[in-house]
């Protein structure tokens, strides 16, 4: 169970500490434990009944009436209220309250019902990359348990790969890109969800997955003959070993474009080999797909 100061509630809900205050002085909306120093802690359940209360009031209701339903009634409520396709933040909110829950069933209707209105890349990149850069602040904080991560990491995956099985054949002969991770890497979504998007704009992909020694990559690129290379640095490999890794992969296949992705790819003062390229948004990469096939821009 996650502790969180209230701090970590701000930040987590977008709800102001000293209205979080107020809420809990005058409704009883939380429960917090104090702790030997007399600190407020606050539990998932807090979080999550926060999380819901914040989508409620964001739509007009009023806090009074909010706080006097239940949890299951908040929970119904919400469901009924997460239609607006660009309300992104009240759909993270909602995720999120629900990843905490374990509610799987909710979490896919609420995937499902986000991609129904903004379609698949869209959903990927306004729901559900901020949904998992705030988990990212739950790691960091230590506040989120592996159980909740891998829930919605399996249903996101799940998602990602039918989209991509839904997708059209793509012809040998279209540019060609291998995907892969780095020895030990098991992150894979980012790289699950480029591999999408080449698919989606006609690229033909070679997706080789997780934990992958760089010594193969020779072989690979001798019998493929890639345009380019993809791989994404979420934990591997070491950070003062990010410059020998792309060292390694440039030199496995030599005049390739290599594209790294990833918080270790960007650290302040690092070199890279000059066929790397490394893109700082997901975005970003979408981009440089674009710019590598001119004629589907004209599309």
């Amino acid at each position: 169970m996650g502790h969180y100061s209230i701090s970590d509630l701000e930040q987590l809900s977008g709800i102001k500490a000293h209205t979080i205050r107020m809420w809990e002085q005058r409704y009883g909306l939380l429960r917090p434990v104090r702790t030997a120093t007399n600190i407020r802690t606050y539990c998932d359940d807090d979080l999550r009944r926060l999380l819901n209360v914040s989508t409620l009031c964001g739509r007009g209701k009023r806090i009074s009436q909010v706080a006097c339903l239940s949890d299951e009634e908040i929970k119904q409520a919400v469901l009924a209220c997460c239609d607006d396709a660009h309300d992104y933040h009240r759909q993270v909110n909602a995720l999120l309250a629900a990843m905490l829950s374990l509610d799987e069933l909710r979490l896919n209707q609420l995937f499902s019902e986000a991609t129904k209105r903004l379609g698949f890349e869209k959903m990927m990149l306004f729901v559900a990359y901020p949904l998992l850069q705030r988990i990212g602040l739950m790691w960091l904080a230590g506040t989120v348990n592996p159980a909740q991560e891998h829930l919605l990491a399996h249903l996101l995956r799940q998602k990602i790969l039918a989209a991509t099985d839904a997708l059209p054949s793509v012809p040998t002969t279209a540019r060609r890109w291998v995907l892969f991770l780095p020895a030990e890497e098991l992150h894979e979504l980012a790289l699950l969800f480029m591999n999408y998007a080449l698919r989606a704009r006609g690229q033909h992909t070679l997706y080789l997955g997780q934990n992958l020694p760089t010594a193969e990559l020779g072989a690979v690129c001798a019998t493929y003959q890639p345009d380019a290379l993809v791989t994404v640095l979420t934990s591997q490999p070491e950070r003062g070993r990010v410059a020998e890794f792309a060292r390694e992969v440039s030199a496995q296949c030599p005049g390739k474009p290599v594209v790294l992705y990833g918080a270790l790819a960007r650290q302040e003062g690092l070199v890279l080999p000059e066929n790397c390229i490394s893109p700082v948004l997901m975005t970003d990469f979408l981009a440089l797909i674009a710019e590598q096939v001119p004629e589907i821009v004209a599309a």
